[in-house]
């Protein structure tokens, strides 16, 4: 039985200070796909936002719990409410993380939803969707020339 979280890895040709700007502003690269709201903040440590999407079928509240400039940020999972699982709160204590390094000039993003794995009922949907969101909605953002910091 695999316990392996799910994580996804990029390279974009932007130095790490400016990846790590426009990941810390979820509300830039964590909507567009779908109806979702934001309400609060995601740039400073203990920073807490709230995300809501298809008509309240998902539900998450996070809180910035560690940040580490142009290398990481984690955000746990404090409340969630995922209406098509049954056990809708399943993402309420992982946490999601991004981890930066630098690679000549280069800069590599590692993101994991670490309690997001095979085992559990969110991954045959959530995995796919996290996987929309990074490569249609981030990979876009951190490939421009001109990438936006503020929505």
């Amino acid at each position: 039985m695999s316990t392996k979280n799910f994580t996804q890895t990029l390279l974009v040709d932007k130095p790490a200070e400016a990846v790590f700007k426009v990941l810390k502003n979820v509300r830039v690269w964590w909507s567009g796909l779908y109806a979702e709201e934001f309400s609060g903040a995601s740039e400073k440590l203990d920073d807490e936002f709230s995300f809501r999407a298809g008509e309240g079928a998902h539900f998450s509240k996070q809180k910035l719990v560690e940040l580490v400039a142009n290398k990481k940020i984690v955000w746990l999972v404090t409340e969630s409410k995922l209406s098509f699982l049954k056990q809708t709160d399943e993402w309420t204590g992982s946490q999601l993380i991004f981890e930066l390094a630098q690679q000549g000039n280069k800069t590599q993003v590692t993101f994991t939803h670490q309690g997001l794995t095979p085992e559990i009922e969110c991954y045959d949907s959530c995995a796919p969707a996290w996987t929309m969101y990074i490569e249609q909605k981030l990979l876009p953002l951190l490939s421009t020339e001109n990438m936006p910091t503020k929505r």
